[in-house]
């Protein structure tokens, strides 16, 4: 089987899968019994079954992939990446939001060849919308070739911005605000997505792991975007690591991300 065909057939798989959770994820919205973990992030039964079920569904049809979710991983300790394709999954990503029904959450699904993110697939929950693609394959909203907005900001240009944020970047925090029109989702996904599908100019965040941002990363590539890592590159990913430090980024067309960095930098 030629590569091309094997990525393929797993795109094709990924879709399924996560369409494949999408009413049980309806069923249970604001409905679900939800835990703190040790981390202080929370977690429901349905973040548990929705990664078990992705998971049970293409393991039984890649079996020689890896898979990491950030509520299935069973150990603390960094796992490497020693296969060839690999999965990232947020089974809720606003999870906080999906608990207390508000719609703003989203199923997010990586495919990675070699720890690169090649494709994504993000079930966004308050639009009922699959936006999926990857470098090569385009973007699509619902059925829609979508793309990241031209140009620079503007004074209607909408920004995604994570809160609360770190003490280590109140001041940044403070010019963001302070100069922006923000729209703050509770879904890190989902802000970086809706740059992919012209929905948002940019994002900016302090406050991110691998698992939030995989699916939507190769989105914004293939949409005609950037996205700049500004505490070290995070692709190709090496191992999975449930502790890992908090990723800093913005995202955007290469004028917004220049001018989001301006306004960073002071």
């Amino acid at each position: 089987m030629s590569s091309s065909t094997k990525s393929l057939s797993r795109i094709e798989a990924a879709q399924r899968a996560v369409l494949a959770q999408t009413e049980l994820m309806h069923r249970e919205f604001g409905r679900a019994q939800s835990q703190w973990k040790s981390d202080g992030t929370r977690v429901t039964p349905v973040d548990l079954a929705i990664s078990a079920n992705i998971f049970r569904e293409l393991g039984e049809q890649f079996p020689e992939d890896q898979f990491f979710s950030e509520e299935l991983t069973q150990v603390d300790a960094p796992i490497p990446v020693t296969a060839r394709f690999s999965w990232v999954l947020d089974p809720i990503d606003g999870t906080n939001n999906y608990a207390m029904g508000l719609a703003h959450c989203a199923i997010s699904l990586a495919l990675l060849e070699n720890g690169q993110p090649i494709y994504g697939v993000i079930y966004d929950m308050s639009r009922r919308s699959l936006i999926h693609g990857g470098p090569g394959f385009g973007v699509k909203d619902g059925g829609r070739e979508v793309h990241v907005l031209a140009g620079g900001l503007h004074r209607q240009a909408l920004i995604g911005f994570h809160s609360p944020i770190s003490h280590d970047y109140s001041g940044q925090a403070q010019r963001v605000i302070g100069s922006l029109k923000i729209r703050g989702l509770g879904s890190s996904t989902l802000h970086l997505a809706y740059v992919a599908a012209g929905i948002l100019n940019g994002t900016i965040d302090h406050n991110v792991r691998i698992w939030d941002i995989a699916a939507a990363v190769p989105l914004v590539w293939a949409a005609g975007g950037s996205v700049e890592f500004l505490n070290g590159e995070q692709f190709p990913m090496r191992e999975f690591n449930l502790k890992m430090s908090r990723i800093v980024y913005l995202a955007g067309s290469a004028e917004t991300c220049r001018e989001l960095r301006a306004i960073l930098q002071g």
